[in-house]
């Protein structure tokens, strides 16, 4: 990690740019993958996930058998950790639903609603690799049942002997997901953007994934399916200042480091005394990891920019926009309430990261690479869209009707205008 005395805010972007990859030379490889889908369906899909994955399944489709034995592999304690973060997502989520439709009348005999409809099919995409991650499948999955999605499938890659984690497929279980594939990758995208012989076409996908999942996303999206948000590798932002605990501090900065190489971790602390005290104990502690060859090198291009005061701290994290924002300060709660750029807030010594990666209720679906700026994390609207509804009288007509007949002749559009005319005639 490296030190960065803050002196201007162009010095401090120019000194703390995101280490993201460049992603052009994989572009072709994505585009690829995704016309041999489309074109090919399940024929592809299979031969790209024996290229890729090194496994080909006899069957994409997980079955019921297959389902059911799985959550006989999940231990008993897992099950119930499952459980407590599956009862809090769910009810964090459900608080967010709209109350009741609100009905305007914008102007005598002109009454205009908005109604909330959820997204008929959605596709997760839940990532194998190094580190399974079965949480995403609750804060994908919970919300979209919540919502009333009536078709959710889920993508997985498939493990060496062609099935997929048995934690991935017990959560799917638990919420009723039958249409679980094993699928990974880019393939994987193709195959719920599209459609296969097996996999259904989906309205919108869900989910992280590596480069090669983030770009085929993307491509998908300026075309076919809508996505949840642009991603990229995970990151966090601690605020810290005389009285931070480094033990806390310095864990909170190492797990995001551990996500991948390509993570980054921002320190905002008030001293230089601060900072070399949570260096120095990130630095221990990063010595003891199971997987510190990938917190390393994360670790490294990483920063720490002693900033005078928290004030100036807060600016600086809204500046850098961090998908996760730790504040562990004295002044915790007033600094929480200036907090304009952040996926998701965590107030407070006890307010660790973790949390909300797995068990208080919010979603870990985050926006990453400075894209907090614009955007919100995953919640209930994601999965939602909103119609809008009107009912217009004659008297509403006859109210607003020269109005639109003035502006419709305006933009020089005489079939707008006309539309209202013969309507006034009669």
């Amino acid at each position: 990690m490296f030190k960065i005395q803050y002196t201007t805010d162009d010095d401090f972007t120019g000194r703390s740019r995101r280490p993201a990859g460049r992603t052009d030379d994989i572009i072709p490889i994505v585009r690829d993958v995704l016309t041999a889908v489309r074109d090919g369906g399940d024929k592809a899909v299979r031969e790209l996930t024996l290229k890729f994955d090194k496994s080909c399944p006899d069957n994409l489709l997980t079955t019921q058998e297959e389902l059911e034995a799985a959550a006989k592999e999940v231990p008993d304690d897992l099950k119930k950790a499952i459980d407590i973060a599956r009862q809090n997502i769910e009810k964090f989520h459900r608080s967010q639903l709209p109350s009741e439709i609100h009905k305007v009348q914008t102007s005598e005999g002109i009454t205009c609603w908005q109604k909330a409809v959820a997204i008929e099919k959605i596709g997760i995409y839940i990532p194998g690799g190094t580190a399974p991650l079965f949480s995403t499948v609750l804060m994908l999955a919970i919300p979209a049942k919540i919502a009333g999605c009536k078709e959710i499938v889920l993508c997985s890659p498939p493990r060496s002997g062609g099935s997929i984690n048995p934690v991935v497929l017990y959560c799917a279980k638990i919420l009723g997901i039958n249409k679980v594939f094993k699928i990974g990758g880019s393939q994987a995208i193709a195959a719920m953007a599209y459609g296969t012989e097996s996999v259904p076409k989906v309205s919108k996908i869900f989910g992280p994934g590596n480069k090669f999942v983030t770009v085929a996303k993307q491509l998908v999206n300026s075309s076919e399916t809508a996505i949840d948000m642009p991603a990229g590798p995970s990151e966090l932002a601690v605020i810290a200042d005389q009285n931070t605990n480094p033990v806390y501090a310095a864990a909170d900065l190492l797990s995001q480091c551990e996500h991948g190489t390509d993570s980054q971790v921002g320190l905002f602390v008030t001293t230089n005394d601060k900072a070399d005290e949570i260096i120095a104990e990130a630095e221990r502690q990063l010595a003891l990891l199971p997987r510190r060859d990938i917190a390393a090198q994360s670790f490294q291009n990483s920063f720490a920019v002693i900033t005078g005061n928290t004030d100036q701290a807060v600016r600086l994290s809204n500046l850098w926009a961090p998908e996760h924002l730790i504040i562990s300060t004295d002044d915790c709660d007033t600094l929480a309430e200036k907090v304009v750029n952040a996926g998701s807030v965590f107030i407070g010594k006890y307010a660790c990261e973790s949390a909300g990666d797995y068990a208080s209720g919010t979603n870990h679906t985050l926006p990453t690479n400075g894209a907090a700026n614009a955007y919100s994390g995953l919640n209930m609207d994601s999965f939602m869209k909103k119609i809008t509804f009107q009912t217009i009288t004659e008297t509403g007509i006859r109210t607003i009707g020269p109005a639109i007949e003035t502006m419709a002749a305006a933009e020089q559009l005489d079939a707008h205008k006309n539309a209202v005319t013969v309507r006034l005639q009669r």
